[in-house]
């Protein structure tokens, strides 16, 4: 007998720019909408939370990791403390896969946590528990900004990704940009110890390409995000691969640096765990 889900419409481009800019949309041609909606992935994405619309939280994300085949092959899990109130904190090379692999490996350890994502990802009810949400690119509302911190108060784990973005191609190497220092105040304040986590591999090709060309003629539009699905579909039936690192004190952020150095004090120590090669 053949299984029958829900249809409906989690995602939608053309809404999405009708709501956010009804001008641009009327200037839209119908064809462009519809190479927007391939790209983006709209409808395998839709078909997948439609699947799974009734698993939420821990359950949908280990749902969407065996939807995708994806094997995972994660070093140093015995450095998760048992203090569940601290933060982990990842560099950002994928865009959707190392968010939903942080998430899911903490889930498992801890069962609830936050994450701190853009909040495109409130799109996602099957997410919306674990969401602690900001706007990246334009700003964070008073709302979201005290959510956030009642966030830090709670006796949960946080994930984020310091960076903000995505990782780019920068002098021939793909990395994050300089980590916001927000994660150091935070975990100073709420005494969170903070856990290093290093994503090993990178994007497509395509995706550094076109960011190297909206660069190079001074497009400001982030262009390349519209490729962060197609990113995600192409991690299918591959293996991501995780280093934990050790836990880092949060008294270990003194005043004899800045919280902006100590932020890219940890960004390099996440970039070592990249460098270390299994035996």
């Amino acid at each position: 007998m053949e299984e029958t889900y829900q249809n409906i419409k989690y995602i939608d481009i053309e809404k999405t720019i009708g709501e956010r800019n009804s001008g641009l949309l009327k200037k839209l041609p119908a064809f462009v909408i519809k190479i927007m909606t391939r790209i983006i992935h709209q409808d395998e994405i839709n078909y997948i939370l439609n699947k799974y619309s009734n698993d939420i939280g821990a359950d949908f994300l280990e749902k969407v990791i065996k939807e995708f085949n994806i094997k995972l092959d994660i070093e140093g899990i015995e450095n998760l403390p048992e203090d569940k109130k601290c933060f982990f904190a990842a560099n950002h090379p994928f865009g959707i896969a190392d968010g939903l692999v942080m998430t899911y490996i903490v889930s498992q350890k801890y069962g609830s946590l936050k994450a701190i994502a853009n909040d495109a990802f409130m799109f996602i009810p099957q997410l919306r528990p674990f969401v602690a949400a900001v706007n990246v690119f334009d700003g964070s509302s008073k709302e979201y900004i005290q959510k956030l911190e009642e966030t830090y108060k709670q006796d949960i784990p946080i994930t984020h990704f310091p960076a903000g973005i995505v990782s780019r191609r920068h002098n021939g190497k793909v990395q994050d940009l300089p980590w916001q220092k927000s994660f150091i105040s935070k975990a100073i304040s709420s005494k969170r110890d903070i856990v290093p986590l290093h994503f090993h591999g990178t994007n497509s090709n395509l995706f550094y390409l076109i960011h190297t060309v909206r660069t190079i003629f001074g497009i400001e539009a982030n262009i390349e995000l519209m490729l962060l699905p197609r990113e995600m579909f192409r991690k299918r039936n591959k293996t991501i691969r995780v280093t934990i690192g050790k836990p880092i004190p949060y008294k270990t952020f003194d005043k004899s640096m800045t919280h902006l150095e100590w932020a890219q004090n940890v960004r390099a120590q996440v970039y070592r765990l990249g460098e270390k090669q299994k035996n």
